[in-house]
Protein backbone atom coordinates (compact mmCIF):
# COMPACT_ATOMS: atom_id res chain seq x y z
CA UNK A 1 0.00 0.00 0.00
CA UNK A 2 1.07 3.42 -0.55
CA UNK A 3 2.84 5.49 2.05
CA UNK A 4 1.93 9.25 0.90
CA UNK A 5 -1.40 10.44 1.19
CA UNK A 6 -2.94 10.40 -1.82
CA UNK A 7 -5.16 7.45 -2.33
CA UNK A 8 -7.06 7.91 -5.35
CA UNK A 9 -5.80 5.95 -8.08
CA UNK A 10 -6.88 8.48 -11.17
CA UNK A 11 -5.20 10.92 -9.62
CA UNK A 12 -2.08 9.46 -8.77
CA UNK A 13 -1.86 7.55 -12.10
CA UNK A 14 -1.95 11.21 -13.26
CA UNK A 15 0.56 12.71 -11.51
CA UNK A 16 3.22 9.62 -12.04
CA UNK A 17 2.90 10.17 -16.04
CA UNK A 18 3.53 14.38 -16.06
CA UNK A 19 6.34 15.32 -17.43
CA UNK A 20 8.08 18.70 -17.62
CA UNK A 21 5.64 21.43 -18.22
CA UNK A 22 2.76 19.27 -18.31
CA UNK A 23 -0.11 21.32 -16.49
CA UNK A 24 -2.81 19.97 -13.75
CA UNK A 25 -5.86 22.04 -12.89
CA UNK A 26 -7.47 22.12 -9.67
CA UNK A 27 -10.65 23.74 -9.75
CA UNK A 28 -13.80 24.54 -7.53
CA UNK A 29 -17.23 22.79 -8.45
CA UNK A 30 -18.05 25.49 -10.70
CA UNK A 31 -15.00 25.68 -13.69
CA UNK A 32 -15.88 24.56 -16.47
CA UNK A 33 -14.14 21.43 -18.08
CA UNK A 34 -13.00 22.02 -21.72
CA UNK A 35 -14.19 19.01 -24.08
CA UNK A 36 -11.21 16.27 -24.62
CA UNK A 37 -9.58 17.37 -21.31
CA UNK A 38 -9.80 14.91 -18.47
CA UNK A 39 -11.84 15.12 -15.95
CA UNK A 40 -11.22 13.86 -12.51
CA UNK A 41 -14.06 14.49 -9.98
CA UNK A 42 -13.79 14.51 -6.70
CA UNK A 43 -16.82 17.17 -5.39
CA UNK A 44 -19.01 15.59 -3.00
CA UNK A 45 -20.89 18.05 -2.20
CA UNK A 46 -20.47 21.65 -1.41
CA UNK A 47 -17.32 21.95 0.08
CA UNK A 48 -16.24 18.42 0.07
CA UNK A 49 -13.71 18.27 -0.48
CA UNK A 50 -12.31 21.40 -0.42
CA UNK A 51 -10.17 23.17 -2.79
CA UNK A 52 -7.11 23.65 -0.25
CA UNK A 53 -7.24 20.28 1.24
CA UNK A 54 -6.88 19.15 -2.35
CA UNK A 55 -4.21 21.11 -3.55
CA UNK A 56 -1.78 20.15 -0.34
CA UNK A 57 -2.52 16.40 -1.19
CA UNK A 58 -1.54 17.26 -4.68
CA UNK A 59 1.59 18.88 -4.02
CA UNK A 60 2.71 15.46 -1.71
CA UNK A 61 3.18 13.87 -4.81
CA UNK A 62 3.89 16.61 -7.47
CA UNK A 63 6.67 18.85 -8.23
CA UNK A 64 5.32 21.89 -9.20
CA UNK A 65 7.68 24.78 -11.22
CA UNK A 66 5.42 27.25 -11.32
CA UNK A 67 1.38 28.14 -11.08
CA UNK A 68 -1.29 30.44 -12.63
CA UNK A 69 -4.67 31.84 -10.95
CA UNK A 70 -6.75 33.92 -12.26
CA UNK A 71 -6.36 37.63 -11.04
CA UNK A 72 -10.06 37.79 -9.36
CA UNK A 73 -8.69 35.82 -7.28
CA UNK A 74 -7.04 38.78 -5.62
CA UNK A 75 -10.00 41.12 -5.76
CA UNK A 76 -12.25 38.75 -4.46
CA UNK A 77 -9.86 37.28 -1.61
CA UNK A 78 -11.72 34.08 -0.87
CA UNK A 79 -10.06 32.45 2.52
CA UNK A 80 -8.47 29.83 -0.08
CA UNK A 81 -5.83 33.31 -0.93
CA UNK A 82 -4.38 33.42 2.37
CA UNK A 83 -2.77 29.83 2.11
CA UNK A 84 -2.31 29.94 -1.31
CA UNK A 85 0.18 33.10 -0.16
CA UNK A 86 1.43 30.80 2.53
CA UNK A 87 2.36 27.99 -0.21
CA UNK A 88 4.11 30.75 -2.74
CA UNK A 89 5.77 31.77 0.24
CA UNK A 90 7.24 28.37 0.94
CA UNK A 91 8.07 27.62 -2.34
CA UNK A 92 5.42 24.93 -2.67
CA UNK A 93 4.02 26.07 -5.73
CA UNK A 94 6.86 27.74 -7.19
CA UNK A 95 6.48 31.28 -9.18
CA UNK A 96 3.12 32.63 -9.52
CA UNK A 97 1.40 34.10 -13.26
CA UNK A 98 -1.94 36.01 -13.30
CA UNK A 99 -4.00 35.80 -15.98
CA UNK A 100 -7.63 36.98 -16.30
CA UNK A 101 -10.32 34.40 -15.50
CA UNK A 102 -11.52 34.01 -19.37
CA UNK A 103 -7.57 33.65 -20.33
CA UNK A 104 -7.61 30.84 -17.17
CA UNK A 105 -10.42 28.77 -18.96
CA UNK A 106 -8.33 29.43 -22.29
CA UNK A 107 -5.47 28.10 -20.74
CA UNK A 108 -7.31 25.35 -19.12
CA UNK A 109 -8.12 23.87 -22.38
CA UNK A 110 -3.75 22.45 -22.29
CA UNK A 111 -3.94 20.84 -19.10
CA UNK A 112 -3.62 17.30 -19.12
CA UNK A 113 -6.29 16.83 -16.79
CA UNK A 114 -8.94 18.80 -14.58
CA UNK A 115 -9.85 17.97 -10.65
CA UNK A 116 -13.17 19.10 -9.64
CA UNK A 117 -13.15 19.52 -5.97
CA UNK A 118 -16.44 20.63 -3.98
CA UNK A 119 -15.42 24.37 -3.25
CA UNK A 120 -17.40 26.71 -3.59
CA UNK A 121 -15.93 29.69 -3.16
CA UNK A 122 -15.12 32.45 -5.80
CA UNK A 123 -12.02 31.41 -8.50
CA UNK A 124 -10.52 29.03 -6.19
CA UNK A 125 -8.78 27.68 -9.38
CA UNK A 126 -5.03 26.85 -9.89
CA UNK A 127 -3.35 25.82 -12.92
CA UNK A 128 0.03 23.60 -11.66
CA UNK A 129 2.85 23.43 -13.86
CA UNK A 130 4.83 20.44 -13.81
CA UNK A 131 8.68 20.79 -12.66
CA UNK A 132 11.55 17.89 -12.38
CA UNK A 133 13.18 16.81 -9.65
CA UNK A 134 16.77 16.72 -10.55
Amino acid sequence: MKKTPLLNIALSRLIASLGHSDILVIGDAGLPVPPGVELIDLALTQGIPDFISTLRIVLSEMQVESHVLAEEILLKQPPALSALNALTDQAALGERRLLSHDAFKQLSRSARAIVRTGECQPYCNIALVSGVTF
